[in-house]
């Protein structure tokens, strides 16, 4: 424990952000970082606990209050160990995770949590300073040869582990340059791109190679790649968008909000867009989708110049604090405003889209929607929703990004071409804690297993496939399990 009275003493402090109507004029990251004094105070607010929840709150089982010590005591070299040992990539988490590990703080039962994300984030990135992080891989090889596909954070983390436990890995990425989601997906303004090329640098080092334009099923055969491996990962994310199919999906100016992203992340690289422009400015914007993706699209509308910019989410309101049917540790699902939000946007929640209504020339002039009102059940969960009488009406607007979600992952191409088994939800079928698929050789991890989930999650799933896949190849694994909390006294 850095600091026994320190929950006392600190408040809950997180770092400045330059102000909405300077960042909204770029597309740079704009959460600065800690003053050394304000760090070492925000560290000092982990209690220590004889039980900590946050580890059960974190996927990854991140060895939390070991870390803040570290950090109270500008040990960084220890921080660094300690984070690294169960995560591969904390400069990720440490600006994209919702934090769920922070809902479970146990200060948080009276009192703002410890901000661990950002701490994480702090660790990391002075460990790049000080040339803490090099690679993992030992020089004697096993000789064994592992393809991943998919280079997302599921993928990224397979590879970094079985690269670390000897293994010789080629990692096969259908677009243009590594990353998946984290490059194409993610906002630069949320995670600038030289973060994902760094650790990917990093990688490289450590002997994982990259072959990007590869998409298996397509350009790589699928049965030879399994041929000439000792073992698949399949990682390739969830990435079959959910569709609104009412009247008028048909008329120009109505798109999936990935498609969107993308090509604005592509502009942002100086990479060439090879479609048609998908542009917000000058455009009354309208988000379909309250979740993270919606407020990504709403983020990147502010910066392209819309004129005006509202989102929509048919489900009610969530409450502003945690209630009786959301008790601490669990995850609350509570309202949620992000920095996009705080750069300008309407939102209205209980709002169902009845049709798309376009002009003479097939393009989209606004959308007809009703109000919703939501039965419950006794633990606050939404059951069904009825009609607001006369609350039809029309909103102008001349672009639709839906934000909805993904279904399950693409189907043609290389899942069929494996003849792997889906499960219920149509994703790939694998167990929890086996991710071996039902073809032999084959494991799988990540959204395409779990289906759409959070990055920590696939971080997650990617080191419990590779430490399955190094089990199946070696007879044991060298690699950490998600046990390594409980083992932390035998690697420090």
């Amino acid at each position: 424990m850095g600091k026994p009275t320190g929950f006392q003493e600190f408040n809950r402090e997180l770092p400045t952000k330059v102000p909405a109507a300077e960042r909204v004029k770029n597309y740079k990251e704009f959460v600065n970082l800690y003053t050394d004094e304000k760090l070492n105070q925000q560290s000092a607010r982990c209690m220590n606990c004889g039980i900590p929840f946050c580890h059960s709150g974190c996927p990854l089982g991140n060895i939390i209050p070991e870390f803040n010590d570290a950090v109270y005591r500008k040990n960084w070299e220890e921080a660094y160990h300690i984070l690294s040992s169960t995560n591969n990539f904390p400069e990720f988490t440490g600006r994209i995770c919702p934090a769920p590990c922070e809902s479970a703080c146990v200060l948080g039962i009276n009192k703002p949590a410890v901000a661990i994300e950002e701490i994480e984030k702090h660790i990391i990135e002075i460990a790049y300073q000080k040339n803490l992080v090099k690679g993992t891989a030992p020089l004697v090889k096993t000789g064994k040869k592992i393809a991943v596909v998919g280079s997302g954070p599921a993928g990224l983390a397979a590879a970094a582990q079985l690269s670390k436990a000897g293994h010789s890995v080629t990692v096969y990425e259908r677009d243009d340059k590594p990353g998946g989601l984290l490059r194409y997906g993610i906002p630069d303004f949320k995670l600038e791109k030289w973060v994902v090329e760094r650790r990917v640098e990093v990688m490289e080092k450590d002997g994982v190679v990259f072959k990007c334009n590869s998409e298996v099923g397509k350009n790589v055969a699928a049965d030879e790649l399994v041929r000439n491996n000792d073992a698949v990962v399949l990682a390739g994310g969830s990435t079959i968008p959910r569709n609104l199919n009412i009247p008028g999906r048909e008329l120009k100016g109505i798109h999936f909000a990935m498609d969107f992203l993308k090509q604005q992340n592509k502009r942002v690289s100086n990479i060439a867009v090879d479609a048609e422009d998908i542009l917000a400015t000058d455009k009354d914007v309208v988000v379909i989708g309250g979740g993270d993706t919606g407020s990504d699209c709403v983020g990147t509308s502010n910066r392209q110049g819309a004129r005006s910019i509202k989102q929509f989410e048919v489900m009610f309101q969530p409450p502003e604090k945690r209630t009786k049917h959301m008790p601490w540790p669990t995850f609350p699902m509570v309202l949620k405003t992000t920095s996009s939000h705080e750069e300008g946007a309407e939102r209205f929640w209980g709002v169902n889209t009845l049709e798309f209504l376009g002009d003479s020339e097939g393009n989209l002039r606004a959308l007809k929607v009703v109000d919703v009102e939501w039965e419950q059940d006794f633990l606050g969960r939404p059951v069904k929703f009825h009609t607001v009488e006369g609350s039809e009406r029309e909103i102008p607007c001349q672009r639709v990004f839906l934000a909805m979600g993904f279904l399950n992952p693409q189907h043609e191409g290389m899942l069929h071409q494996l003849s792997v088994e889906f499960d219920e939800r149509k994703n790939v079928k694998a167990k929890e804690g086996v991710y071996r698929t039902n073809v032999s050789k084959v494991f799988t991890a990540g959204d395409m297993r779990r289906g759409q989930s959070l990055v920590v999650w696939a971080i997650s799933e990617g080191r419990e496939a590779a430490r399955k896949v190094d089990e199946f190849l070696m007879g044991h694994s060298v690699l950490e399990s998600k046990d390594a909390v409980n083992q932390f006294d035998q690697v420090f």
